[in-house]
């Protein structure tokens, strides 16, 4: 059941994502605005596309939540191999299930990495051009 599931929520998250599928929505909006004069704008004709796109917004919603989940998990699944493959530290396989602010402790520490290794590098550059004598 739910190799069907994925099977279709992938096809129709591709599918929706088309130009024809957007001018399928507005050529089913313009027929309805242009029918309305023939219904008198009744009550009925307006349900009519409340109800369509609200089942449609509805189940949408839901099909590309899934679809997202597969790519988001597959992602970090690549991700985590390519860490575990190269020099990266392990200690970042995983992060993305912890808490926004124990992410947020790791953003810091890559920050301040980032600012040591930068802060070096001036120097090191600096090193080399008072020994070419510059």
């Amino acid at each position: 059941m739910e190799k069907i599931f994925n099977h279709l929520a992938g096809a129709v998250a591709h599918a929706t994502g088309r130009p024809w599928a957007f001018a399928l929505c507005v050529a089913s909006v313009v027929i309805w605005a242009a029918t309305g004069p023939i219904f008198d704008y009744s009550e009925t004709w307006q349900l009519i596309i409340n109800t369509g796109t609200t089942i449609i917004t509805f189940l949408m919603v839901f099909l590309i939540q899934n679809t997202q989940n597969r790519d988001g998990a597959a992602l970090q699944a690549k991700l985590d191999e390519l860490i575990r493959s190269g020099a990266a530290k392990n200690d970042f396989i995983g992060i993305e299930h912890l808490t926004e602010a124990e992410v947020e402790q790791y953003r810091s520490l890559c920050a301040r990495a980032k600012d040591r290794k930068e802060a070096n590098l001036g120097r090191t550059n600096a090193d080399a051009g008072v020994k070419a004598g510059l």
